[in-house]
């Protein structure tokens, strides 16, 4: 490990510590207490961790509270299930939760019942999983506040930068950084700027975490930003992660309206998703949680906008895409 990826970690977990002490946010974390196993156990995403841990807080049935929404980060193990079987592995990041999902539906064992997840299926040679769609976020880029390097850049700049083609400009060294490789926020950004496979110049490793601004902390670095979370950390909705990070425009469009809401002319717009087994779109349930506009989620337009995410009016809970991973 480097002198400068040491101080990278220790600035993120010096951040984290202030925001976890932030008494303006009120991060909401796993089920309280441990045993408030709820109805439907959830995992994955970090950038949808608060939003869906609120939609927790909110959507009851006749039996009580629905969701057991679990974070990305946090002790190693979780347990969400009254049965002894179903302590696991805590799933950081969407492809994580996602292959816990799948590990669940394979071993018939009911420990997950849905993942969080801010990217599509990677992998559509089945369609075992159905990906509903809840809410528009987007993704940016951020530097450090202060900075020489310019407010805008073109996606040709972006790609360039992450496959390390071009190493400065404004006459600041460029550092580009990824948050860890389950991210579904990192898969995004990449696909959108067209990089399969970033350059050596790339700072990234299981450290780091998708949108905790504390990793940008010198004038070269470029770090992918959730617009909605970027938006939630601001307005204290959540734990302000944002440290020096500021966010940047692409090809001279902003990720935000003037007013903080999202731009939906934004370039690299995205849906994301609650991902359920095919096999129970049809369990009472999961339809009435996640399936249609009229499912619980879909009609908690409220708690969605104030985490910073848009509507999606008609295609809320939807069912029509669908993958294996």
């Amino acid at each position: 490990m480097n002198v400068k990826t040491r101080l990278r970690i220790g600035a993120g977990v010096g951040a984290v510590a202030l925001g976890l002490g932030a008494l303006a946010a009120p991060a909401y974390a796993d089920p309280s207490s441990a045993t408030d196993y709820r109805q439907l156990a959830g995992v994955g995403s970090d950038t949808t961790q608060d939003v869906v841990n609120a939609l927790g807080d909110a959507i009851t049935n006749s039996s009580g509270k629905v969701i057991a929404s679990w974070n990305a980060v946090g002790s190693s193990t979780i347990t969400t299930k009254s049965t002894g079987t179903c302590t696991i592995a805590r799933p950081n990041g969407s492809g994580a939760g996602i292959t816990a999902l799948n590990a669940a539906i394979d071993g018939s064992t009911g420990c997950v019942d849905f993942a969080r997840s801010s990217r599509g299926p990677n992998n559509t040679t089945t369609t075992d999983l159905t990906f509903i769609p809840y809410a528009k976020d987007a993704v940016s880029w951020v530097k450090q506040d202060g900075s020489a390097l310019p407010d805008t850049l073109t996606t040709a700049q972006l790609k360039a930068i992450y496959e390390c083609t071009l190493t400065t400009l404004n006459g600041v060294t460029l550092t580009p950084i990824l948050p860890q490789s389950a991210s579904g926020t990192r898969a995004f950004f990449l696909s959108s700027i067209g990089v399969t496979t970033p350059g050596s110049c790339v700072t990234s490793d299981s450290t780091i975490e998708e949108n905790n601004g504390s990793i940008v902390n010198s004038a070269g670095d470029i770090f992918p930003y959730s617009v909605a979370q970027y938006t939630a950390q601001e307005t204290f909705v959540v734990d302000d992660l944002r440290g020096d990070a500021v966010l940047g425009s692409v090809g001279g469009v902003a990720a935000r309206n003037a007013d903080n809401t999202l731009n939906l002319s934004f370039p690299y717009l995205r849906n994301v998703y609650n991902v359920v087994p095919t096999a129970k779109l049809s369990n009472a349930l999961i339809a009435d949680t996640f399936v249609g506009t009229a499912s619980k989620v879909c009609a908690n337009t409220a708690t969605i906008t104030n985490y910073g995410f848009g509507t999606l009016g008609s295609d809320c809970g939807s069912t029509t895409l669908k993958g294996e991973s």
